[in-house]
């Protein structure tokens, strides 16, 4: 539930604009995580065939995944002579997720900061009244 803000304005407008269907997309498969975990642990631009060995699929399917990779925004591609090398645009994901973050944070308040764990479940007791600490 979004809260209001004025006429017509929610507090969480700002999510839906940092949200991109796209990338989600893109990394809810396993062999593009597989293909993102292995270009960001090289720090090095990698070909196709030195990316496929981290996946049990064939170079092709492998090929597949990149574009989609690089169509979210999550790789880049640089063509040297007859080969392409893809890099992990680690900066750019990592400012596109915490935009993400703040964006949640700021439409859901304090409950998402917290991981919506009360007092109580968060391993504090809760104060009692009446009582001092």
């Amino acid at each position: 539930m979004s809260k209001r803000r004025g006429r017509g304005a929610t507090c969480c407008e700002g999510l839906s604009s940092v949200l991109s269907p796209t990338l989600f997309k893109a990394l809810c498969d396993p062999n593009r995580l597989a293909i993102l975990v292995r270009l960001a642990e090289s720090c090095a631009p990698s070909t196709v065939s030195e990316i496929a060995e981290c996946c049990p699929v064939n170079l092709s399917v492998v090929s597949r995944h990149l574009a989609q990779l690089r169509e979210a925004g999550v790789l880049s591609a640089e063509r040297r002579g007859k080969q392409v090398y893809y890099s992990a645009r680690a900066e750019e994901l990592v400012r596109t997720l915490r935009a993400i973050a703040d964006a949640l944070e700021r439409c859901c308040g304090r409950t998402a900061a917290s991981g919506g764990r009360s007092a109580h479940s968060a391993g504090r007791a809760p104060a009692r009244e009446g009582t001092s600490r």
